[in-house]
């Protein structure tokens, strides 16, 4: 499967970015892929991947180069509670200097990249996040309704972000929240933002799951769960990227 980085321009300089897709000459739908906190790494590699295999041009763009091209942590190649600490002490500033001017800013960018690709078929694209990339995730469909037909968020802070979050959001939504994070309470009360803003959307808490629950790099991976994920989205994409083109199996392996 053809991988590759690439340099996205954007308005404060270049976005280094990682980009997976199906092997031949036919475009595929786009989607972009923004990661968690951690960042590019060699688990969402395999993500992208993963997903490219289902017949879609994935890109995954560093979010944090303004402070360096990726990776701008030095991570350990596994993520546990003890390394956690000192890496969120490194990390916290970045995303908070990550403003929604910014976010914006940048998800234009990606998406008019997106558009100029040979491999990508016209036509919208699907935004799909972890964590944080979550939350970025929704950002970008809602300021481009017309330009995002599905969105896909996995233990991230959405309900956090507040109602207002979800005005002109268009696209077909996907969350799924981790149990650690989200009581059935307040699961309820987003999803009734989400009933009120109009949103087509499917909204659960998966279960036994605590945050981080796709990553298999750290200690909050649940196979199980990933699975579980997969089944979700793969079949999103398809009925809103390959309208009457079938459903997707997902994969077997988590």
């Amino acid at each position: 499967m053809p991988t590759e980085t690439l340099h996205i321009p954007t308005a404060d300089g270049r976005a280094d970015a990682f980009a997976a897709h199906p092997d031949g000459d036919e475009r595929h739908p786009g989607v972009l892929m923004y990661p968690d906190g951690f960042g590019i790494r060699p688990v969402l590699r395999e993500l992208a991947r993963e997903l490219a295999g289902h017949g879609y041009y994935v890109l995954v763009p560093h979010p944090f180069y303004r402070h360096g091209p990726a990776p701008v942590l030095e991570l350990p190649a596994h993520i546990g509670e003890e390394e956690r600490p000192a890496v969120f002490a490194r990390l916290m500033p970045m995303i908070e200097a990550h403003t929604v001017e910014r976010a914006l800013s940048d998800a234009h960018a990606y998406l008019d990249f997106l558009a100029t690709r040979p491999e990508v078929a016209p036509g919208p694209v699907a935004v799909t996040g972890y964590c944080i990339g979550g939350l970025l995730a929704v950002r970008t469909a809602a300021a481009h309704p017309g330009r995002v037909a599905a969105v896909a968020g996995f233990h991230g802070p959405v309900g956090a972000a507040g109602p207002e979050l979800f005005s002109g959001l268009t696209a077909q939504v996907h969350f799924g929240h981790a149990e650690g994070d989200l009581t059935p309470e307040a699961l309820a009360g987003l999803n009734q933002s989400l009933d009120a803003a109009g949103v087509d959307h499917t909204s659960e808490i998966y279960p036994g799951t605590v945050h981080g629950f796709t990553m298999s790099d750290t200690d909050a991976f649940d196979p199980a769960a990933l699975r579980l994920h997969w089944e979700r989205l793969l079949p999103l994409l398809a009925r809103t990227l390959r309208p009457g083109g079938g459903g997707a199996a997902a994969p077997a392996s988590g």
